[in-house]
């Protein structure tokens, strides 16, 4: 799997075809469909445990959110947030990296997972931000906007950290996101 990832991310998913996968992993042809029927499944594979992490994190702040009773807690609720998807993010470089190169780019038969994927990533930042709207915790009018905007904002500062074309440390990068989007959406609270 990591010479497919690799391959992937020097070439792009829809051109890498089946063929190089097997070559450059020294495997007969055969032996990939005896694991996976096309390159989706495979592509489907390399995401899933990033996936599955992922959704969790939002299920654990939207739950976190639920029982916020201030200012304090959404910082928390937020800030927990932003440090388990770094924690996911960097046991997971290569994976991350393939998804946030892929997930923009039109969907081709193999990336339907990566699209599905960030469809449920701006849900989940839509769902938290609706959350901590019914708290109270929250006065904006449209927590579309500012969950998509802290959803666009992270995916660029990790790429741009991934690729090597910034420097920069995860951690504080993702506090001053926290902050920078927490200060936009309480609003006039």
């Amino acid at each position: 799997m990591e010479v497919t990832l690799e391959e992937m991310l020097n070439r792009g998913a829809s051109q890498v075809s089946v063929d190089t996968i097997t070559r450059a992993a020294g495997m007969a042809k055969g032996n990939f469909y005896r694991y996976f029927s096309d390159k989706r499944e495979l592509v489907d594979a390399l995401i899933h445990p990033v996936a599955v992490e992922v959704r969790r994190a939002f299920r654990r702040a939207a739950v976190r959110l639920a029982y916020a009773k201030g200012e304090s807690e959404l910082q928390t609720a937020y800030s927990l947030l932003a440090a388990e998807l770094i924690s996911v993010a960097l046991k997971n470089l290569d994976i991350v990296r393939f998804y946030l190169q892929e997930h923009r780019s039109p969907a081709t038969p193999e990336t339907i997972g990566l699209h599905e994927l960030s469809q449920q990533l701006d849900e989940g930042a839509i769902r938290i931000s609706e959350v901590a709207l019914e708290r109270r915790l929250l006065s904006v009018a449209d927590v579309r906007v500012t969950a998509l905007a802290m959803v666009g904002a992270a995916e660029h500062l990790a790429l741009a950290y991934l690729s090597g074309r910034v420097p920069l440390d995860p951690i504080p990068s993702a506090a001053i996101v926290v902050q920078m989007v927490l200060s936009g959406i309480r609003g006039n609270k």
